[in-house]
């Protein structure tokens, strides 16, 4: 299945709500062992919260190499390559730890967040 994600978002793919919905458009496929391609042409903007919604979030259900084989993504800029890659990388530690260590990852992030 392929997905244009300038139709999906826009030029800009920032929002957690707007990778949630990618999130929700693939995951059936890739959890299904279906091939899934994701097209960036004409999408210009990227950030982090679009991609931990829409790809961070895969590596829950899915192994590492899975995703992998399963998930292409097309047409991105180089900003846009190294934000989603930072972002899996970071997924597949996140989801690789106990969840002792992630409860406390959650704990500093939520006191952090109160001292903004």
């Amino acid at each position: 299945m392929k997905y244009d994600i300038h139709e999906l978002v826009g030029e800009n793919a920032i929002t957690l709500e707007d990778g949630q919905r990618v999130f929700d458009l693939i995951h059936p496929n890739l959890a299904a062992g279906l091939a899934v391609e994701l097209d960036f042409t004409r999408v210009g903007v990227y950030a982090s919260p679009f991609f931990n919604a829409a790809l961070g979030q895969l590596l829950r259900d899915l192994k590492p190499e899975d995703l992998n084989r399963l998930l292409k993504m097309e047409g991105l800029n180089p900003v846009g390559r190294e934000v989603a890659r930072r972002v899996i990388d970071n997924s597949k530690q996140y989801y690789a730890a106990t969840e002792d260590y992630r409860e406390a990852q959650h704990q500093v992030l939520d006191k952090l967040a109160k001292e903004s």
